[in-house]
This record gives structure tokens, C-alpha cells and sequence, in this order.
């Protein structure tokens, strides 16, 4: 098997999208090598931990709604192109993921990480929910089958909170700016939204090499 490391933000556009068209390509080849692993990237550490209403978020970040919505205009043209449909307008505020990546995280432990990072995709594009809540989190958590006390417990500790700053602070010293970033077997670094042939090349390579 080959691993492939996912440096993400559930709160990324350019991330759920990217996870859908590797998909895509992990569903043309079924027998591809790779076990995915999650890792934290908030895009916005200096968030407030009870997050901020989105549109005042993106009027700051853009200099006004017009420029925002002229911003987010090719993610919704990749997305729809991707078969996504999401739901910008339904979304109104925009979180911390601290807590986020923590859950994704302890997901890791029982194998569940992609179905959580889906969940939190699907929770906050497609249903507008606040993935800062704790009780959205849990939710998330309960869907996929994790006990969703006990991750509200550990949510409501210091749990892992410095783990999860050190290693998204390990992933910027190593030069990475923006999410998504892919890296394939701890060596090639595939920076950003790919699309799904260029990933069924990658897995052929992949399958020639190990076969060969």
C-alpha cells in the first residue's frame, strides 16, 4: 500500500472538491494502493474560538460583497463541474476548526477518518451547519459510528489541542501554504485541486511500479 497524506481544512472549498475528484478517480480503480491519512491545516488559525458571522467574515477578507461573491465564483463552477452542490448561502459562520481537526483526528484512531472529513464537508457546504458547535461535531461523530459522548467529553478537555497546533505549525515550516496538499508516499507533494485523471495516472504509475 501506498500511503497518501491529506494536508485539508474542512472549512476549504478547494478541499472538499479535491477529495471529490480523488474520489473519483479511487472509484475508476477500485484496486488503487492507497490509504488515505487526514492532517490539520487551519486556514484560519487566528479565528475566534466561537467563529464569526460569514458574512462579515467575507466582506473583510474580499473589501465587500462583490468581490466575494467574484472570488468564489470559479469554486462554484469547479464544484458543480465536480457534481457538488454547494450551499454558500446557507452558510453563516464561519468556524474555528480547532475542534474540527481534533475530531478528524481521533477518527484516525478507529478508522474513520474520511467518513468524518465527508460528514464535516457535507455538514458545512451542503447543510450550512456550524462545525465549530460541539453538538454539530458530535452529531458528526455519532453519524459515522464513534460514541458520540465520549468525543463530547474529550471535545469539552484539552485534548490534543497542542498536538493538533504542532503538527499544523510542522506542515507550514515544511513550506506548505495553502490546502488541499496531497502527498504521496512521504515524498511527492501534489499541491491543490487535481483533477480526477490526473489521479488514475498517478495510481497507474503506481500499480506499474509495484508490479513491475
Amino acid at each position: 500500500m501506498v500511503q497518501l497524506d491529506i494536508v485539508s481544512d474542512p472549512i476549504c472549498p478547494w478541499c472538499y472538491i479535491g477529495k471529490t475528484l480523488l474520489n473519483q478517480a479511487l472509484e475508476a480503480r477500485p484496486n488503487h494502493p492507497f490509504t488515505q491519512v487526514w492532517h490539520p491545516f487551519q486556514l484560519n488559525p487566528d479565528m475566534p474560538a466561537q467563529g464569526v458571522d460569514r458574512r462579515e467574515y467575507l466582506e473583510t477578507k474580499f473589501g465587500g460583497k462583490e468581490n466575494a461573491v467574484k472570488a468564489y465564483a470559479p469554486v462554484v463552477e469547479r464544484a458543480e463541474a465536480a457534481g457538488l452542490s454547494i450551499n454558500f448561502e446557507g452558510i453563516t459562520r464561519t468556524p474555528n476548526t480547532l475542534n474540527a481537526h481534533r475530531l478528524i483526528h481521533w477518527a484516525g484512531i478507529e478508522d474513520r477518518q474520511t467518513p468524518v472529513v465527508m460528514q464535516l464537508f457535507k455538514a458545512y457546504f451542503e447543510d450550512g451547519r456550524d462545525i465549530g458547535d460541539l453538538d454539530v461535531l458530535a452529531d458528526v461523530a455519532d453519524h459515522v459510528g464513534m460514541d458520540a459522548a465520549v468525543v463530547r467529553k474529550l471535545l469539552l478537555s484539552d485534548a490534543d489541542l497542542e498536538d493538533i497546533r504542532a503538527r499544523d505549525a510542522q506542515f507550514r515550516e515544511m513550506g506548505i501554504t495553502g490546502v488541499p496538499t496531497f502527498i504521496v508516499g512521504g515524498q511527492h507533494a501534489v499541491p491543490g485541486c487535481q483533477p480526477a485523471e490526473l489521479w488514475v495516472k498517478v495510481i497507474d504509475e503506481l500499480s506499474e511500479t509495484n508490479n513491475a
